[in-house]
């Protein structure tokens, strides 16, 4: 009984070299995986699983019921021989992996086969074989992993199933028991170990090959994070050549390379010395790469190098899109074709597909800034005609009866209009630059309103460098004026607060106008307002590039209450400070 063990434990090198191939096969690893499979990758399975309980059917060792012997690998069969064997190993994971369909299939195949070898207990295997299918499919759960013990009960049970039909079916009844009490706690014992070694070798390998995937994407997610800061500025020779550098540092390849639709923008690593930057295209599997927008394998030939001592034997060429057109290519060389493996060609890929994001955010980005530039321009396009043409009155007004005062206000004048321009231009001004441009604006606005309007500054000057986008201060200013004090007939009133508190800047303007009610003052900064002295555009555009460039903490708050005047503050938080 021992050695019949040892002999059957040693034949599962079979089992193991079909686990192995079985690992390869991409149904089989959905349903290691629990994920659903066609019908026609059902048929396959079973068809499979069928030829594997074929196989340890005819790897069995035969076994005499007179003679008590065992021998020679099983391929037919006398009236008085029966098989010990692993038949039931396929079927039983047949069942547990794809349900009892699978399960039963598998049965059906290796069950007739074993009936067609003959012998007398050729009824009672072709039926277990199939019980054992049904067997394994009562075990099938769909949703969770299977487990080792799970194959070792199951595998132990059927082939324990199977003694007892050979026990009830095969005649006659001596020599069955002597088979069973022969062959028994073996086939038992070893199909169960069987059953476990088999599913342990392919949880193995697919554990192996799923933490070596998860390894690669974590590599390309870490160069990608490192290359970020570069390719937020787009696609050239500076960026690619410190992409590269960071790739070159962190793979296998013997060189990386960048390009564009035309030309190599950076190399880095072996042949840098005629690989150059801003060299024509050479290999026509590039082009072709950016005609298709697929990755490809080029080996040495391909390369079509200019030198012929070229070290780079093969190379990976991977597309970089932008919205789906190929703008470039991402280049792994090697130096040979036996270098290439599966894993660095699906690094490739990956890290390709992140840079081509990477790309597409940083095109979006540039168009943020444009739409940022033309938030700008519209609150420079929205200053009144009626405010030239009013300040231009005030002006000549004051030429003859005090040209002092007409010189100050042309001025300012100047100053508020060269300000509006060089808005346009810029990205970031200061808070001393905004207040003076402020403070441009109201003197004459103070000449226009003459002794009715005060204006009173509480200004920091520690907080003079921090930045903020410009034509910030101006339009809110404007929309205490127009929407607040302008109906009055005196004491109009308006705070200017620049306060720096701890390491972030307070600006607060506060008027003493007429106010608004609650349902105005909820949607002033969420929409455009209708407006009759305005475009109702000014706090709703300021409050936007607010948050586009300085985040939530910036946003604009606002509280008034009807006859009691508005109060309108931001922070600058302490990121945006210059010294």
């Amino acid at each position: 009984m021992f050695i019949l063990l040892l002999t059957m434990l040693e034949r599962l090198g079979i089992i193991v070299t079909v686990a192995f191939l079985m690992t390869k096969l991409s149904f089989f690893k959905n349903m290691i995986q629990r994920n659903e499979i066609s019908r026609r990758q059902k048929y396959l399975a079973i068809l499979f699983f069928g030829a594997f309980g074929i196989i340890g059917t005819y790897s069995g060792i035969t076994f005499d019921s007179h003679s008590l012997q065992f021998d020679r690998w099983a391929y037919a069969l006398g009236n008085e021989e029966a098989i010990a064997n692993s038949r039931v190993i396929g079927i039983i994971i047949a069942g547990l992996l794809g349900g009892y369909k699978v399960g039963i299939g598998a049965g059906i195949l290796a069950g007739i086969h074993r009936f067609s070898l003959g012998g007398f207990t050729a009824l009672s295997c072709g039926l277990s074989a199939i019980l054992a299918g049904v067997i394994a499919g009562f075990f099938y759960k769909k949703k969770s992993r299977l487990k080792l013990k799970t194959a070792f009960f199951v595998g132990a049970l059927a082939e324990a199933v199977q003694m007892l039909i050979i026990l009830l079916v095969s005649k006659p009844f001596e020599q069955a028991f002597q088979l069973v009490q022969t062959i028994g706690i073996p086939m038992i014992v070893a199909n169960g170990v069987g059953s476990a070694i088999f599913l342990l070798i392919i949880k193995s390998v697919i554990n192996e090959e799923e933490k070596i995937g998860a390894l690669q994407a974590q590599k390309s997610l870490s160069l990608a994070e490192k290359t970020l800061t570069y390719l937020r500025n787009g696609l050239n020779t500076q960026t690619a050549e410190k992409v590269c550098h960071i790739i070159y540092n962190e793979v296998d390849a013997v060189a990386v390379s960048i390009t564009n639709q035309e030309r190599i923008l950076a190399h880095v690593g072996l042949a840098d010395n005629h690989h150059l930057p801003n060299a024509v295209l050479q290999t026509s599997l590039t082009k072709e790469v950016i005609q298709r927008g697929v990755l490809t394998i080029a080996t040495q030939k391909d390369i079509h190098c200019s030198t012929e001592d070229c070290p780079l034997g093969a190379a990976i060429i991977a597309p970089l899109k932008k919205r789906d057109e190929t703008i470039g290519t991402l280049k792994f060389y090697l130096h040979s074709e036996k270098d290439l493996s599966n894993v660095m060609i699906e690094l490739v890929r990956g890290l390709s597909s992140l840079l081509s994001n990477q790309l597409e955010i940083a095109e979006a980005e540039h168009a943020k800034q444009l739409a940022r530039e033309a938030e700008i321009k519209a609150l420079q396009a929205q200053v009144s005609p009626h405010f030239l043409f009013n300040s231009l009155n005030i002006i000549v007004s004051l030429i003859r009866t005090n040209p002092d005062m007409a010189r100050k206000l042309l001025i300012s004048l100047s100053k508020f209009f060269r300000k509006n321009v060089t808005g346009t231009q810029s990205k970031w001004t200061t808070v001393r630059e905004e207040v003076d441009h402020v403070k441009a604006y109201l003197a004459i606005e103070e000449a226009r309103f003459i002794d009715k309007l005060k204006i009173h500054y509480d200004i920091d000057e520690s907080a003079l460098a921090y930045q903020l986008p410009p034509l910030t201060l101006q339009p809110i200013i404007e929309n205490s004026i127009k929407h607040g004090i302008q109906d009055m007939q005196h004491a109009c009133h308006i705070m200017i607060s620049v306060k720096r508190i701890y390491s972030k800047v307070q600006i607060t303007i506060k008027d003493n106008g007429k106010g608004m009610d609650r349902n105005r003052l909820d949607s002033l900064l969420n929409s455009i307002v209708n407006s009759k002295t305005g475009t109702g555009f000014g706090l709703f555009n300021v409050n936007r590039r607010l948050l586009l460039m300085l985040g939530d903490e910036s946003k604009l708050s606002i509280s008034s209450t009807i006859n009691n005047g508005t109060t309108v503050s931001f922070m600058l938080p302490s990121s945006i400070h210059v010294d």
